[in-house]
């Protein structure tokens, strides 16, 4: 079976997407995983050496965005954080290895030639865009909007429905969230608000097996 590396691995909301496509999966992460569904060793996702990377026939790297969020724009309320891409590019490329690099919509210009996936191109309750650059072509895929009808409590005291699921908020039961997500069945609410639909992994996992 071929093999994937998940680097800043979260509670492996990729990684489900790249097993699907037929990976064994073992994620790297600087912070304890408990939840994370394969193998994994806590680690400094940079300090990861050349030789261990070339092990993998695919590298997935999502490096923290809390440095490009909008809540992290909001004076005080968020300590200082590093913008971690240009290093993990560098050694995503010394590796030789094809591989994948996500991030949040405010990160977009610091990803080369970026493609973008969004959770209705899916049929998924969720909308949740994510930029993706890679060593290789991930086939593109349309938002399907117009396919997400209203039928989701609103936010807060409005009135009209949502046509998603507001992913990590305390008022909407997790099952509903997690099911919004397309399974992540075994995260908790903090781990989902942070992770990406399977569904974007998988499809992307699939395209560098072509």
């Amino acid at each position: 079976m071929r093999k994937a590396l998940d680097l800043y691995s979260g509670a492996g909301g990729a990684a489900a997407g790249i097993a699907k496509a037929g990976y064994e999966v073992t994620g790297i992460d600087i912070r304890p995983q408990p939840n994370y569904p394969f193998d994994f060793m806590q680690g400094d996702a940079l300090c990861t050496s050349i030789e261990y990377l070339r092990e993998f026939e695919l590298i997935w790297a999502s490096p923290p965005c809390q440095f490009a969020t909008a809540y992290r724009r909001r004076p005080g309320h968020v300590k200082p954080s590093q913008n971690l891409i240009p290093k993990t590019r560098e050694l995503l490329r010394a590796a030789g290895v094809p591989w994948v690099l996500e991030n949040v919509p405010g990160a977009r210009s610091q990803l080369r030639s970026p493609m973008m996936l969004c959770g209705s191109s899916f049929g998924l309750d969720v909308r949740r865009h994510r930029y993706f650059e890679s060593s290789f072509l991930i086939p593109a895929l349309e938002c399907a909007h117009h396919r997400q009808t209203p039928r989701f409590p609103p936010a807060g005291n409005r009135t009209n429905l949502r046509s998603t699921v507001e992913v990590g908020v305390w008022r909407i039961p997790l099952e509903t969230q997690q099911r919004a997500m397309g399974g992540c069945e075994w995260m908790t609410l903090k781990e989902l608000s942070q992770a990406i639909p399977p569904a974007y992994s998988e499809h992307i996992a699939r395209a560098a097996n072509r």
